[in-house]
């Protein structure tokens, strides 16, 4: 299971990476151990003993290829459950975007512990990378926080497409901290994503104050946005540190520190700020279950989706994301994005959609 976003809820993996680990030797040799002791191997017909024949090879057709397709629909489907998660977001009124993200870490924390236990990973981890759980806890719990407020501060679309920033933001933490190459075609992709992001945020100094608008409203938009843009940052981070620790740990383990972590630091901030109450409003406690229910359904969805399917056109099919942000955005809140939006949001679409195609060319050669 994967978590909502790439801060720790259904994080789709870098284009190109290995979703699987090298085929054991075992799996190799099972063809020639196979004919040695007169037993057809894989991809030998079992009347005859040789190539497959006609009846032979359709059955085994059957049984190694999916149903084209499939992992492009979990995607869809997973894109559709997270935006209509993020719209139960902003639609909770009383309740703070801290006390959300403690919910939605009670929520899996439920579902998390049983599946530990399953597993026998224990709840501490390898003694080595202790530290990157931490980290990995801290900075993705950071960004469910900021992504959460920022959904509340500003519009669900102009929230949304600043979150698709964060492989830019990877590309360029990649470099630094695990000295990978950052090529001119990533420059290109972070001119492009800080152009979008301009073009939503429509500071005054540049757009002047008519096309950014003023007063409150302005004001709080922008705090959303650096809370979008924040959110984007510590979720590449947190990315390059689940690339760092690689398959050495548990994925359970990974999301039992984001989820343990995440309630510790909620309840922390709730106590400074003062802002933990009970929502009054039972719709609003129906909201506070639905973001659980629809963001795990979307972790699963996901999950499937890149069991299945390369990780190059999930990403570019969880682009949906975008469209249905908009769609939720114009027919519950009756706000039609402008086209300073519009533009925005295609320039950040093609710098992830860009990213994602280059690294899956990559993977793919």
């Amino acid at each position: 299971m994967r978590p909502l976003d790439s801060s720790g809820a259904a994080e789709v993996p870098e284009p190109g990476l290995r979703l699987t680990d090298d085929a054991p030797q075992g799996a190799i040799e099972e063809p020639a151990a196979a004919e040695a002791a007169g037993t057809p191997g894989t991809g030998r017909c079992w009347l005859f003993g040789s190539s497959p024949c006609g009846l032979c090879a359709p059955q085994e057709a059957k049984k190694k290829a999916p149903c084209p397709g499939l992992g492009l629909f979990y995607t869809l489907l997973s894109a559709f459950l997270f935006s209509v998660a993020s719209l139960f977001v902003k639609k909770v009124q009383d309740v703070h975007a801290v006390e959300i993200s403690a919910f939605r870490c009670v929520f899996q924390m439920l579902v998390i512990i049983p599946c530990l236990i399953y597993r026998k990973t224990g709840f501490i981890g390898p003694k080595g990378q202790r530290i990157f759980l931490l980290l990995r806890g801290v900075l993705g719990s950071t960004a469910m926080i900021l992504l959460y407020y920022a959904f509340q501060a500003t519009s669900l679309a102009d929230a949304t497409v600043i979150t698709f920033s964060s492989p830019v933001f990877t590309s360029i933490f990649a470099c630094i901290f695990l000295k990978e190459k950052y090529s001119p075609w990533d420059a290109l992709f972070t001119i492009f994503t800080i152009t979008g992001v301009i073009l939503i945020v429509r500071p005054p100094f540049l757009f002047g104050a008519s096309a950014a608008g003023g007063g409150e409203s302005y004001s709080l938009h922008l705090k959303g946005t650096i809370a979008a843009v924040a959110h984007a940052v510590f979720g590449a981070l947190t990315l390059v540190i689940l690339r760092k620790m690689g398959k050495s740990v548990d994925y359970f383990l990974s999301i039992w520190y984001y989820v343990i972590l995440g309630l510790l630091e909620s309840i922390i901030i709730l106590f400074i700020i003062g802002e933990w109450s009970l929502p009054y409003c039972g719709l609003d406690r129906l909201f506070l279950i639905l973001i659980g229910l629809f963001g795990l359904g979307g972790q699963v969805f996901l999950t499937k989706a890149i069991q299945i399917e390369k990780a190059g056109p999930v990403a570019i099919m969880k682009t949906m994301d975008v469209v249905f942000a908009f769609i939720f955005q114009i027919i519950f809140f009756n706000d039609v994005p402008t086209w300073w939006t519009v533009g925005g949001a295609l320039c950040v679409i093609a710098s992830s959609t860009g990213a994602a195609v280059r690294k899956w060319c990559q993977g793919s050669k």
